[in-house]
């Protein structure tokens, strides 16, 4: 088998064989479309069975059954034939949505949720083909019908902001009002409808949520630069309008990626904000060419980790990356020293995509913080015994309760 990899010289590309072990196996998208993996075909069907399976990112949610049937259905790594796959299978729960929502609403929610999670692992990691971002769209209308049978439902949001405008997702407990808000950013590869379906908690405890695309990603109206937290000071300003929402209780959620924004936005944001929650966020060291190129190669991510990292950063080359990337730091920035609201950090000690030692610095530097650490615990700590729903439940929802006296 061959792989595409990178070497290190201005961006060139070649082939070589797998077994020389001289050069890493990353590389930028090429004209064939295949996946960045080191999985071969047979090695990429077993894993995603098994995340399906278990219920693991990235296919949380995603049946086993539906898995199985696309799995079949490719035996290569072009990234189109397994978009397409999901998508096709996607397109029988959209079928089976409308013809069930004259007469059971509740079912029709069911199939419009389990379309949106099919097309949106189609898209998955990073819409960077034209038949992904062909079918994001398809992605974001099922979730929207998914959404507005919710009770209550969620309401899509179009925020001005620099003659354009945020896209958002809001959803508001019934009682009591006005309700206290969390602010809930998504990451590298997950996109604010992820952000949104895992609400219930905090509607439980009668807190809002508000999800949206982090810069660079999605819908968001800007790409990643250092300055864009201004997109989320939108946000704010557009809450304080707001009767059913509190604006004097608000906590900022990031995880993964957008765990760099909740970190920065609780210093440049902390007269209005009761705290943040750091879930796994990139804050110096991840910045650091040594770091940055090495995480390239985690098992952890299933395929195109590098496509998604340069999507984000708006490079084509890992060496483009790399030469850009240390400017983000917090630490070059001078951000780690100020007074900063509250903030919860957590990860996993054996993370293989954002350096642990980031939460350390955080820890060690400007005002006192909380933090969980799973010892044993991969990207954003989940592990065997505390995989996502359990630190949801157990370490995130408790803290940001307690935080907004909810």
């Amino acid at each position: 088998m061959f792989r595409y990899v990178s070497r290190h010289v201005l961006g060139q590309l070649r082939l070589m064989a797998a077994g020389d072990a001289q050069l890493p196996w990353f590389i930028a998208p090429t004209a064939g479309n295949p996946l960045v993996t080191r999985r071969t075909p047979a090695e990429l069907k077993e894993e995603i069975a098994r995340r399906a399976k278990h219920d693991l990112a990235p296919l949380t949610g995603v049946p086993f059954d539906d898995a199985r049937t696309v799995i079949a259905a490719v035996d290569d790594l072009e990234r189109d034939n397994w978009a397409r796959a999901w998508s096709d299978r996607a397109d029988l729960h959209l079928e089976r949505a409308h013809a069930l929502e004259p007469t059971s609403p509740t079912d029709a929610r069911e199939a419009f949720w389990q379309a949106w999670r099919l097309f949106n692992f189609a898209r998955w990691p990073v819409e960077n083909t034209p038949f992904k971002r062909y079918v994001y769209p398809r992605a974001l209308a099922a979730f929207r019908n998914f959404g507005r049978l919710l009770d209550p439902p969620i309401e899509l949001l179009r925020v001005p902001f620099e003659n354009q405008v945020i896209v958002a997702c809001l959803r508001v407990p019934a009682a009591p009002q006005p309700a206290p808000l969390v602010l809930g950013i998504s990451g590298l590869d997950s996109r604010k409808e992820d952000v949104a379906v895992a609400g219930d908690p905090y509607l439980k405890h009668g807190i809002a949520l508000l999800a949206v695309d982090m810069p660079g990603t999605g819908e968001a109206p800007i790409a990643l630069d250092r300055t864009a937290e201004r997109m989320f000071s939108a946000l704010l300003d557009y809450v304080a309008r707001r009767p059913d929402l509190d604006a004097s209780r608000v906590i900022v959620q990031g995880r993964s990626w957008s765990g760099y924004w909740a970190a920065k936005l609780a210093v440049v944001e902390r007269a209005r904000l009761r705290g943040t929650v750091v879930h796994g966020g990139p804050i110096d060291h991840y910045f650091a060419p040594g770091w940055l190129e090495a995480s390239l190669d985690t098992p952890e991510y299933l395929y195109d980790y590098f496509p998604a990292k340069a999507a984000l950063f708006g490079v084509a080359t890992v060496e483009e990356m790399l030469e850009c990337a240390p400017a983000y730091s917090l630490a070059a920035q001078g951000m780690l020293d100020e007074p900063a609201a509250p903030m919860l950090i957590v990860n996993g000690g054996r993370d293989s995509q954002i350096p642990v030692d980031d939460l350390f610095v955080l820890l060690k530097r400007g005002s006192p913080k909380e933090a969980w650490i799973n010892p044993v615990g991969g990207h954003m700590g989940r592990s065997r015994d505390w995989p996502s729903h359990r630190i949801r439940d157990e370490v995130i929802t408790p803290w940001v309760a307690r935080k907004l006296g909810a």
